[in-house]
């Protein structure tokens, strides 16, 4: 398929590449760090040579959200945004923006998202999990009070704000001790966003600002597949508890939130998603330079899904989405390819099975 949509894709400064060093084995980190900081070269030779049209970037994990200090989250958030605003300026045709943030200020981050939108035409944010505050020792998350006035922001401007993972803070790591392998993006970081994702779907969050669109990378972190019984059982855990929301988490689930294939290239756990959140708002993605573009993307142009659902979740949600506004229309090769309907999706699937 030519002509997608990657957004989960990440960029270092020079300051904030170290904090990716824990995600490579030592004799992989140079060429991690080369990747990271590499924008306009090899990056785009792989966007080419993958038929991906157009990258969104954003700072790598957990830099502005590890800054205990609020001046200094913010000056940070500040100089990465220009910094990405000038790349993007070099090939827009290629590249756009999503900004960093400094939630330990709240109101800050609301400018600098605003001004970020505004002024930098960036098309959204991506803000990496919780964010450390000097005085607390405590991970701060975003449905508590202090941020619904960010949240009405979010949703004035109409942009996504993707919320990225990050390891849990090594206070509440005691399930992983002995057990090291399970942090990062093994176990650690999908747990710690889903329960962040949680956190704001059984707020009330949504139901104060029902316009806001929240996108989860990694098939969504585990989430698709545990609705129905977050729901069931919350029925009467909530008799025992306080729950603010209106509704089931479901019904937040499926009208606020997106996901993305970063990082999960898998037909079954796709098509499984499909089916729990719509293909209308899955979202294609690869996880540059953490995961290789062509595992990526070969993956994606062969898995066993309906031709429209390939170019729904390769580039259309994304332009409808990011209001990338070019009107999309299948390639010559796209139209010669027959539709898979999603009862034979589901027989395909059952045939590599039993293959």
């Amino acid at each position: 398929m030519q002509e997608k949509i990657a957004l989960e894709e990440h960029f270092a400064l020079r300051e904030t590449v170290q904090d990716s060093a824990g995600f490579a084995p030592a004799d992989d980190w140079r060429e991690l760090e080369a990747r990271l900081l590499d924008i306009h070269d090899r990056r785009l030779a792989e966007m080419d040579g993958h038929g991906i049209e157009m990258m969104l970037l954003s700072l790598n994990a957990p830099a502005v959200q590890a800054i205990p200090d609020r001046s200094r989250a913010l000056e940070l958030s500040r100089r990465a945004n220009d910094f990405l605003a000038e790349q993007v300026a070099k090939r827009p045709d290629r590249f756009q923006g999503l900004a960093a943030l400094p939630m330990q200020d709240p109101d800050a981050a609301a400018r600098e998202l605003d001004r970020s939108v505004g002024t930098l035409g960036f098309r959204g944010a991506l803000v990496n999990g919780f964010s450390e505050l000097g005085g607390t020792d405590h991970a701060i998350y975003y449905d508590r009070k202090e941020f619904w006035p960010f949240w009405s922001e979010v949703e004035r401007l109409g942009v996504p704000f993707y919320l990225h993972p990050r390891n849990p803070l090594p206070k509440d790591s005691a399930i992983y001790e002995g057990h090291r392998w399970l942090l990062g993006p093994t176990w650690a970081f999908g747990q710690e966003t889903a329960v962040h994702a949680l956190r704001l779907m059984g707020s009330g969050l949504f139901d104060a600002h029902p316009r806001l669109q929240i996108i989860l990378g990694h098939m969504g972190e585990g989430l698709p597949y545990s609705m129905w019984r977050v729901d069931n059982h919350n029925k009467w855990m909530r008799t025992q508890n306080a729950y603010p929301a209106r509704r089931k988490i479901a019904d937040y689930f499926r009208e606020n939130f997106y996901i993305t294939t970063s990082g999960n290239f898998r037909t079954q756990t796709l098509i499984d998603a499909i089916l729990e959140i719509g293909a209308d708002r899955i979202l294609f993605s690869a996880d540059w330079p953490f995961e290789n573009i062509d595992h990526a993307a070969d993956w994606f142009d062969s898995a066993a899904i309906s031709e429209g659902d390939r170019i729904k979740i390769g580039r259309d949600n994304a332009r409808a989405l990011f209001g990338l506004g070019k009107a999309t229309t299948q390639s010559a090769a796209e139209q010669n390819v027959s539709a898979i309907p999603m009862e034979e999706t589901r027989e395909h699937l059952v045939r590599n099975r039993r293959a």
